[in-house]
């Protein structure tokens, strides 16, 4: 969403498995078991196979090989070596063994990047965010098998809390989503309810944490997001994605789905009987108690994923690391344009 003692450089090996994994939540599976065992369906295997490039006689081979390139090339960095975790990295990547290997190595340093959200990153930070109701998961997948996470930005104001805790929430949820291995080949789709939305919300983060936010779930976390569907969104939405869209990749900004109010298109992308009743779906009122608990209760695992050292300590990274030098490199270019946006926005408002 990650040490022998004394006579080589610490590592976190062994931290790829929780010790005593909480019983699964009835429809959440619970986290991968010690060692790895595939627990994709014969359908699912096809499915890597077509759009991952996933052999299944070759994958414990590619996770070595993986593995093998980390030890080589950074063998300082203290990362999860185990196959569930690196498996993650390839399929994110299409078995690409360098790409995959860039995507570990951005992984690991948006935490550097961004202390405000890592540092100290577990569900009981966050009980806020998710009490006030800003996101949750709906609890049936879509017929595709993908996971639905829901947002809802209207429900926070600036006064509330830092714009960080909604990303630190965003964050652990995406940690918890991809666990399950239907999810790293399937993807997840995200639903953005807009109503309440304005100008100080939408003015808030700004292009540099926007910047920030999309290279982290574009370019350094190991998830496929297959749509993003945008509903009740104001007048001002142009304006919010127009400080978003200079960083999308082109094939990430076409996934974005604008329905206005119209719940019929909604429908026509996340069918009725996964929506709940609150977007004119059939799968009753929406819940948040229940992706709460799944977080909540998943505290320990992410205490030994999270609160430990900089895993990037002693590491030197690649002159390619998208973020070696942003903040010098972009910052004055950054506040021009949001001097500029914040005028549109008003104008919009």
């Amino acid at each position: 969403m990650m040490m022998s003692e004394e006579s080589e450089p610490m590592r976190q090996v062994d931290l790829g498995s929780p010790l005593d994994p909480p019983e699964s939540d009835p429809w959440f599976p619970g986290p991968p078991p010690p060692i790895y065992s595939c627990t994709l369906t014969p359908e699912l295997v096809t499915k890597a196979l077509e759009e991952l490039q996933e052999k299944p006689e070759w994958r414990l081979r590619d996770v070595q090989a993986l593995r093998d390139m980390v030890l080589k090339e950074q063998p300082n960095l203290r990362t999860r070596l185990d196959d569930a975790f690196l498996l993650r990295f390839l399929r994110a990547r299409k078995f690409d063994y360098d790409r995959a290997m860039q995507l570990l190595l951005n992984y690991h340093s948006s935490r550097r990047v961004w202390p405000e959200v890592f540092q100290d990153l577990k569900p009981s930070t966050v009980k806020h965010v998710l009490d006030l109701g800003f996101l949750t998961v709906l609890p049936h997948p879509d017929p595709d098998g993908r996971y639905i996470l829901c947002l809802r930005p209207g429900k926070w104001k600036a006064n509330d809390y830092p714009f960080e805790d909604n990303i630190r929430a965003i964050y652990l949820t995406l940690e918890k989503l991809i666990q399950p291995e239907e999810t790293q080949v399937n993807g997840i789709v995200i639903l953005a309810d807009y109503t309440g939305v304005g100008f100080s919300q939408a003015s808030n983060p700004g292009p540099f944490l926007a910047k920030k936010v999309v290279s982290i779930l574009q370019d350094s976390f190991p998830i496929r997001i297959k749509a993003v569907n945008i509903v009740n969104e104001p007048r001002i939405f142009k304006g919010i994605f127009a400080i978003i869209k200079p960083f999308l990749k082109e094939k990430m900004a076409e996934r974005y789905i604008l329905h206005g109010s119209d719940m019929l298109s909604l429908q026509r992308h996340i069918p009725q009987s996964v929506l709940p009743a609150e977007y004119g779906g059939a799968a009753g009122h929406l819940d948040l108690s229940a992706w709460s608990k799944i977080l909540l209760d998943s505290e320990e695992e992410f205490v030994v994923e999270f609160c430990q050292p900089d895993p990037l300590e002693g590491v030197v990274l690649p002159d390619s690391m998208m973020f070696e030098g942003e903040q010098t490199a972009r910052g004055g270019q950054d506040e021009d344009s949001f001097r500029g946006l914040r005028s549109q926005l008003y104008y919009c408002y």
